[in-house]
């Protein structure tokens, strides 16, 4: 029979190696079985550091095949099943442990979740909570106000024995226990942290910083489709809409932008005021493939701002047009900043020229303009592609082919 001490320095190595948090909790609650302990149901739950999603948790259970999972955005975490949460008034009155009769009828009728559990034949559930010491900043629901709520591990066990938890289980779950806190917490920073990091710099950038290519100057020359965007009028827009309104136009538009982009491959690098800079890796020499890719998302995009732009105008708001422009080329990527400051990036000619296509899409008359490098490159969409003509792009010494969607397929703002 596994003993506590076995089971205890078992979570430390898995802490110390960053196992994967379903296994975690996969293997501890298997293994307290092991060891006599017969948990039955496991629930483990954290708040983050992530500008999108306030909390996760997850939910073993001894008879389902696999880990159930949850989340929830700040705008989200206000709803039934969390404000009629057990760990609620704990988590108010500063309480860290608690048990719970769930064969007792006025306990089992407090709590929404204690009827579902007595019906499922549940005798006894032990709730834990292992505050971490670092402070979130929130936003208060009453005002506009930040407030520092405190990051912390809640965890829960259910068992079904007769008579719940006995003395000598109570003992190797207090043993077990914080050491668990501990391997959670190891390897859960490290996902918080990746996550917060990618939030803002975007997963292959943050994947690089925790692999520790963080020097810099340290780039790669890599070959890929620029994808640069612009709102149109956003400038006049800005003049007139209030500060909170204009920010909100702005999410929902990126918001337009983005999902595609990563839906179709590519990686957003960077957010520039209205507009941002996204990147397709040609991999393989798959050019046209990855050309195919960034036209399909473009077009997604264009879409999206269009409906969006109908939903604005219809609901008496303001909305802006979008550009972009596609280019394919050679571009350094990595590091560049001072010794304080550092940013992920891409450089060279072919960013510069990305920029200067977008600039023409207005002039032109259209949404959507791509390079003659891309034209040339996208060998699987070029029956999509019209000719504008040759045309000088400012600071660029030959005049460049431009190209536009067909009118089969071009989508109109």
């Amino acid at each position: 029979m596994t003993s506590a001490s076995e089971i205890a320095a078992w979570l430390a190595d898995a802490g110390l190696r960053n196992m994967p948090l379903e296994e975690i909790v996969d293997d501890f609650s298997r293994r307290l079985n092991e060891a006599g302990v017969p948990v039955t149901r496991t629930f483990v739950g954290m708040n983050t550091l992530h500008p999108m999603v306030r909390a996760r948790s997850m939910i073993w259970d001894r008879a389902a095949p696999e880990i159930t999972h949850f989340e929830f955005s700040h705008a989200g975490i206000d709803v039934q099943i969390i404000r009629e949460s057990p760990f609620m008034p704990m988590l108010r009155d500063g309480v860290t442990e608690r048990r719970c009769d769930l064969t007792d009828v006025a306990t089992v009728k407090s709590v929404p979740m204690f009827e579902e559990l007595h019906t499922a034949g549940m005798t006894e559930w032990l709730g834990r909570i292992f505050p971490m010491g670092e402070l979130v900043p929130q936003v208060g629901w009453e005002s506009e106000a930040e407030h520092a709520e405190q990051l912390a591990l809640v965890c829960s066990l259910t068992t079904d024995r007769p008579g719940g938890f006995s003395e000598a289980d109570l003992a190797v779950l207090k043993q077990t226990l914080p050491v668990f806190a501990l391997a959670v917490k190891a390897v859960t920073m490290r996902t918080l942290g990746h996550g917060l990091l990618a939030a803002y710099l975007g997963d292959d950038p943050a994947s690089r910083v925790f692999a520790g290519t963080v020097q810099r100057g340290e780039v790669q020359s890599v070959e890929a489709v620029l994808f640069f965007t612009d709102l149109r009028g956003f400038t006049a827009i800005a003049d007139t809409t209030p500060g909170k309104e204009l920010i909100t136009l702005l999410d929902e538009c990126f918001e337009c932008m983005v999902a595609p982009v990563a839906r179709h491959g590519g990686e957003v690098l960077k957010f520039m005021g209205d507009g941002l800079l996204a990147a397709f890796a040609v991999i393989l020499d798959e050019r046209a493939e990855v050309c195919a890719a960034a036209l399909e998302a473009a077009e997604e995009v264009l879409a999206l701002v269009d409906a969006l732009n109908a939903e604005r105008r219809k609901a008496g708001k303001p909305a802006a047009g979008l550009d972009i422009s596609l280019h394919i080329g050679r571009v350094l990527y990595g590091n560049v900043g001072t010794a304080q400051r550092l940013d992920f990036t891409v450089i060279g000619p072919a960013v510069n020229e990305a920029s200067r296509i977008e600039k023409l899409c207005e002039p032109l008359g259209q949404s959507l303009l791509v390079s003659q490098a891309f034209a040339e490159a996208a060998t699987a969409s070029r029956r999509c592609l019209v000719s504008l003509g040759r045309h000088r792009l400012r600071g660029v010494r030959e005049e460049t082919e431009l190209f536009a969607l067909g009118q089969a397929a071009k989508i109109s703002l």
